[in-house]
């Protein structure tokens, strides 16, 4: 019911966001001899914002077709290497010939960017994947939003999720790296563990973890805490609803991305009322530079999917109120999950100093975890004043972060110094 009534409002606002670009274009057009007064300009500024507010954000490009390694420009294609109805593995293939331009001729490792599937599409890591293929082959998931898969299609759930982890890994080849940004923490845990029970050839020679709830009853935040203070048939009665015509998934039960946007915003509410004040104040101003950078913010931020049902209510279950991994209870497929049983596999944890989301301590509950790894192949890093985004985005990844990472994978390459000789 909540879905259907979310899409007539958006409809029935349709004639005042026409009417809001209409006085937009008519107050922003130089042949309007008032578009420049004072007047004028806050008029189009009030219709922008209004605009910009109450229209639909659709699934952002990656916008990604050339990265600079080296002083030199390499070119980038981004091809689809393996899909199910559930996601897609996508290579950002960087040109071979650009490549040995830049007096990169060996191959590099190659590398998973495991997305979150928890309300924003993967596009949300787009600096994350700008920073690896600078010295990567870098593979990331794209998941599909539940309300464009089709019934018939069947359920997609935490297993399934674990599932695709490992089948995607083995695309990569032998040995391939693996990083989690978020909530795909525990599943991948679950899928390099099962890997390398089974001796697997494609179980991933290192695994990073970044912000990610690996035991969220750690050093617990809002977000921790709503789950731990509802109970479960409150998140059941209260969270899904049914995806309506038009959709192709008419009929699947979901957590609408819509009602996980209003969870994002409420957390920073204040925040959100400020930016948007400041870019009614910027394009009164004719500051274009600083309309460009909200804009540009938004458009990714807004973007949210659906999740099924059965995938968004065991991962409450299984990570934020059972806590079974940590807990040495999960089970997958009638397995259990042991992470103990890592041998070979190199684990970097990285967390962010003021992250409100996963808060210090979630992540780093991996080492504990992976009691059977030894000293030589792990690595904890906190990183001083960033918060959750932070964490894989901006300057400070860039700078501070991802070189540490890569030195990791480097040094999983090199056998961690033949496990830091022999210890």
């Amino acid at each position: 019911m909540l879905y259907s009534l979310y899409e007539a409002g958006y409809y029935a606002s349709a004639p005042m966001r026409m009417a809001a670009r209409l006085t937009r274009d008519a107050w922003s057009s130089p042949l309007n001899p008032a578009h420049n007064s004072e007047f004028g300009r806050g008029v189009y500024a009030g219709a922008e914002l209004f605009s910009t507010l109450t229209r639909r954000y659709g699934r952002p490009e990656w916008g990604i077709d050339h990265v600079n390694i080296d002083g030199h420009d390499v070119r980038v294609r981004v091809n689809e290497t393996w899909s199910s109805p559930w996601g897609k593995l996508i290579h950002f293939a960087r040109s071979t010939s650009d490549m040995r331009k830049a007096g990169r001729r060996e191959l590099e490792p190659a590398i998973l960017i495991v997305a979150p599937l928890s309300g924003h599409y993967a596009t949300l890591l787009r600096g994350t994947v700008q920073a690896f293929l600078k010295d990567h082959e870098v593979y990331v998931t794209d998941w599909a939003n539940a309300r464009d898969v089709p019934v018939l299609e069947g359920r997609f759930d935490f297993h399934d999720f674990i599932d695709h982890i490992r089948i995607m890994l083995r695309q990569l080849g032998p040995r391939p790296h693996v990083l989690a940004v978020c909530q795909p923490g525990p599943p991948v845990l679950a899928a390099a563990a099962l890997m390398a029970e089974d001796n697997e050839d494609s179980r991933p020679m290192t695994m990073t973890f970044m912000g990610s709830p690996i035991d969220a009853r750690l050093s617990p935040t809002v977000t921790n805490r709503l789950a731990e203070e509802k109970p479960f048939t409150w998140f059941q009665n209260n969270m899904i609803d049914t995806v309506p015509a038009p959709y192709p998934g008419m009929g699947r039960r979901v957590y609408p991305g819509f009602v996980q946007l209003a969870s994002f915003m409420t957390m920073n509410l204040e925040r959100h009322q400020e930016a948007h004040l400041k870019y009614l104040h910027q394009l009164m101003d004719g500051d274009g530079d600083g309309a460009e950078q909200h804009l540009a913010f938004y458009d990714e931020y807004l973007a949210v999917l659906d999740l099924t049902e059965e995938f968004y209510l065991q991962t409450i279950d299984v990570v934020f109120q059972s806590y079974l991994l940590p807990k040495g209870e999960l089970m997958h497929r009638g397995r259990l999950v042991r992470p103990d049983l890592i041998r070979d596999i190199g684990l970097l944890t990285v967390e962010g100093e003021n992250d409100d989301i996963s808060g210090i301590g979630q992540t780093q509950a991996a080492h504990a975890l992976c009691s059977g790894l030894p000293d030589a192949f792990k690595e904890d890093y906190v990183q001083p004043h960033v918060g959750h985004y932070g964490v894989f985005n901006g300057r400070r990844f860039r700078e501070q972060i991802y070189p540490k990472v890569r030195a990791f994978i480097a040094q999983g390459e090199a056998g961690f110094d033949k496990a830091r000789a022999a210890a």
